[in-house]
């Protein structure tokens, strides 16, 4: 198993945010739950204890969770990931890794989620590194999981998530920390300007899923 991490997921009381904590959790890593509110993450922190018994997983305000830990995984809705990453700057440090799966959905202005809306910066990753201190590195992935099935542990994952970055160093040490989930492989989709096209897969499979009642993962074939 690789060594034990400790993750702050920063909107851990949302879908995909509850059912990472449980794979990491069940994965070994230590969980800290990110919330505006305290008790509201230590409230979804007991919740994910009950499906993880022998996990590590505590609640805190989203500055307690985030300082200290070895990745930042921000799991809030994109409307609300400007306001998450500027209330946690000061208590970012250099060397540290977030890991953003934002997507701009039309949803943050009231739209479809079958809908990207235009980032400025270009994608939501992008816009995530122009928002952190210098010295904190910036990956993107887990645009194409479905949180039902992450929140179900004794759902066995057979899926792909793409990852991209700018620095390889950073994208290897996520490829490792999501690796140790069983059944999900990480996949290097190149730099972070690159993230504009996979989040936009996100919108894809959501109307896949409402077309066809089910909740889809994301597979490429022809790789070892």
């Amino acid at each position: 198993m690789a060594e034990a991490k400790t993750v702050a997921i920063l909107g851990g009381t949302g879908n995909l945010g509850h059912g990472m904590a449980v794979r990491l959790a069940g994965a070994g890593h230590r969980v800290v739950i990110g919330s505006r509110d305290a008790a509201r993450a230590q409230e979804a922190a007991r919740r994910i204890m009950e499906l993880v018994p022998a996990g590590s997983v505590t609640g805190a305000d989203n500055g307690d969770a985030a300082d200290g830990a070895d990745f930042v995984l921000v799991a809030v809705p994109f409307a609300s990931q400007a306001g998450t990453l500027t209330g946690v700057k000061d208590r970012l440090r250099e060397g540290q890794i977030v890991l953003d799966a934002c997507v701009p959905l039309a949803t943050a202005v009231g739209g479809k989620p079958l809908q990207l809306m235009g980032v400025w910066h270009g994608s939501a990753a992008q816009q995530a590194a122009a928002l952190v201190p210098e010295g904190v590195r910036v990956v993107s992935g887990l645009h194409t999981l479905s949180a039902d099935k992450l929140a179900d542990p004794a759902h066995a994952l057979d899926q792909d998530t793409l990852i991209c970055g700018d620095a390889k160093a950073d994208k290897r040490a996520v490829t490792e920390l999501l690796s140790s989930i069983a059944g999900l492989r990480v996949i290097d989709a190149g730099r972070l300007e690159a993230s504009r096209m996979v989040e936009g897969i996100t919108p894809l499979l959501i109307g896949i899923n409402i077309r066809n009642k089910v909740h889809s993962g994301f597979r490429i074939t022809g790789l070892d």
